[in-house]
């Protein structure tokens, strides 16, 4: 069973207090995005190990055991000791450590072709929680759709909101931002104006209302980071920010824009409709 999974951009992102757990509340709007990676599950007739697992496309690196797609597969397999040893193929497309959601995704993918190709009968709840355990936005790829996104990224509430009429760049540069180091920069507090409400207003004004916090202390710790922020402006944007904690930055550009040569000597760009 073939799967695609999407990546994903923040609009907006507000880091509003550090909880007792370690981990932040925080606010943002999870937005699909049609760059995908592609994901392949087949039963081994003949297993000798009960995951194997193999890539092409973008390098993985690391360990096999240490990939998230193969945890989604033992985490499942602690419930439901009958699943099956398995094939696992990831061609990957979406950048890894960019703010994109990439890893995410795929593990998500990997729960949601388990649980239909082996007949698993998982619940959304059930879904939700094991998405969950794997990381804090791995919820939101159950959905494709937007979402308003609270408490660690993980209460998700589907939103009504279409960029379809606007193009959206993606650049990605060859920079790998910790996302450790990011929330150590930031100093958490609830924000004026909420996101869900500045995202029902005119694009036009997000560029002054529409903040994602890791943005400042990234871009002063890497100013090629605001020299894209800002080319995205010059060439027509009409709005520009970081997604997640970096290094990725997206730009929305209206449908009739000619979407111009970026400079950047270390990128990757691509174009979407949607």
């Amino acid at each position: 069973m073939i799967q695609f999974p999407h990546c994903k951009i923040n609009l907006g992102l507000s880091i509003l207090e550090k909880r007792k757990d370690g981990f932040h509340n925080l606010e943002t709007v999870f937005y699909p995005v049609g760059l995908k990676d592609i994901i392949e599950i087949t039963p081994l007739s003949n297993p000798t190990q009960e995951v194997t697992f193999s890539s092409s496309g973008i390098a993985v690196p690391g360990n096999d055991a240490d990939n998230l797609c193969v945890k989604a597969y033992q985490l499942l397999k602690k419930d439901h000791s009958h699943l099956p040893s398995i094939q696992m193929h990831l061609h990957k497309a979406i950048p890894m450590g960019a703010g994109l959601g990439g890893g995410s995704s795929d593990a998500t993918a990997v729960i949601k072709i388990l649980n239909k190709l082996f007949t698993l009968e998982l619940s959304e709840d059930a879904l939700l929680q094991y998405t969950a355990q794997l990381g804090s936005d791995c919820p939101f790829f159950l959905h494709e759709q937007p979402c308003h996104a609270t408490g660690r990224g993980e209460i998700l509430n589907p939103i009504s909101l279409s960029l379809k009429d606007y193009q959206i760049v993606l650049i990605h540069p060859a920079i790998s931002i910790s996302t450790a180091w990011a929330f150590q920069q930031i100093q958490p507090a609830f924000k004026e104006k909420n996101i869900l409400d500045i995202i029902q207003q005119p694009i036009s004004t997000w560029k002054q209302d529409l903040i994602n916090d890791f943005e400042s202390p990234i871009l002063a710790a890497h100013p090629i980071l605001q020299s894209i922020k800002t080319e995205l402006y010059e060439k027509g944007a009409m709005y520009a920010s970081m997604s997640g904690s970096g290094s990725s930055f997206f730009g929305i550009f209206e449908q009739s824009t000619t979407i111009p040569f970026f400079s950047f000597s270390a990128q990757m760009k691509v174009d979407f409709i949607s």
